[in-house]
């Protein structure tokens, strides 16, 4: 493990051409003349993979720049520049998948933070003057950069520098032919840059939690259960405090909850990871049918992924899945879980 991270980690002089890049792309200010509605996208030379640079600070609290990594970083920032996070119940830090400069005061930089400033015998002062580079994640802490993360980084503080500029001199540069495309900063194999529109293409999510459904565990629950009038709320959702191990980046869990929409009487509960918790979840449902010996007449669920999810097994067992806006079973019974975590804090 410790030979892996070392061959994630930054060499001193990747750092050192990353804090030249963001200091010079301070110096121009660009928040001064640009708005974070000003995306344009830079397309990273190792995997082709386009990201999306949304210049932050015209409000003057906040100064830096988001780098929102493919479709499915921008569909965040979207989601969030509209609205529609909050209705999804979901927490914008636990959905962001960027890299994120900011200029902020020294006590928000940590102990790594402050030993690559001293090692490259930098110095800073005042309000606004340290920069912080941090990875976002969907369901991991902001945690720090790794090599490959600081090289792309490097790269689009310099090519956001350019069209920052280019901007001041044309506010209609970044303004879309079709109203669906992006501006988008692409280095040939000359290794020169040049402009390209581009429409991204949709998100695919991937929501097959199984490989296979066990006919045989289906058949046995069928068999043994009664089929009552009940209505199921069925959720999963980020945990408000996180993990921690060591020598691994620390990471909220995931909740899942199975509650039953009269009694609000929890059928089951469980506690999984980013990484597991599609495949866990199949055994959790299976294991809420088989414990309870109950098949309900619906369940219900908020999240398009789970209605997605469990159309195939609700044909197999016969009930069905609704989709609704509140879940108020789910709500009690999470609003009480916050409430533990916060004592426990």
């Amino acid at each position: 493990m410790e030979e892996e991270n070392r061959e994630m980690a930054p060499t001193l002089q990747e750092w050192k051409v990353l804090y030249e890049e963001a200091l010079h792309f301070k110096q121009i200010a660009p928040w001064n003349w640009m708005w974070d509605t000003d995306i344009f996208g830079v397309q990273n030379p190792s995997d082709g993979e386009i990201s999306y640079c949304c210049i932050l600070g015209r409000n003057g609290e906040f100064f830096g720049l988001a780098v929102y990594l493919g479709t499915e970083g921008l569909e965040c920032y979207l989601k969030t520049s509209e609205g529609r996070i909050d209705a999804e119940g979901n927490d914008i830090l636990h959905l962001k998948r960027c890299l994120l400069v900011s200029f902020g005061d020294r006590s928000y930089l940590q102990k790594p933070d402050l030993e690559i400033i001293r090692n490259l015998g930098l110095k800073f002062r005042g309000r606004f003057s340290w920069p912080l580079f941090r990875s976002y994640r969907p369901g991991y802490f902001p945690w720090y950069l790794t090599k490959a993360e600081v090289v792309f980084l490097t790269l689009c503080l310099e090519q956001t520098r350019e069209v920052a500029l280019r901007f001041k001199e044309d506010c209609r540069l970044l303004e879309s032919p079709d109203g669906k495309s992006y501006l988008i900063r692409i280095r040939d194999e000359n290794l020169k840059w040049q402009d390209s529109w581009y429409e991204p293409k949709p998100l695919t999510k991937i929501v097959m939690m199984a490989k296979t459904i066990d006919l045989a565990r289906i058949n046995n629950i069928v068999r043994s259960s009664k089929r009552l009038r009940q209505v199921w709320e069925v959720d999963f959702f980020y945990a408000p405090a996180y993990i921690a191990e060591k020598g691994k980046r620390p990471y909220f869990p995931i909740v899942f909850l199975f509650v039953d929409n009269y009694s609000f009487f929890i059928l089951n509960t469980y506690i999984s990871s980013p990484e597991k918790y599609r495949i866990e979840f199949h055994e959790q449902l299976l294991k809420t049918f088989e414990n309870t010996k109950i098949i309900p007449e619906e369940i219900w669920v908020r999240k398009e992924e789970l209605r997605v999810y469990l159309e195939p097994i609700a044909e197999k067992l016969g009930f069905k899945v609704q989709i609704v806006k509140k879940l108020k079973a789910i709500d009690e019974a999470r609003k009480g879980m916050i409430e533990y975590f916060g004592r426990r804090r």
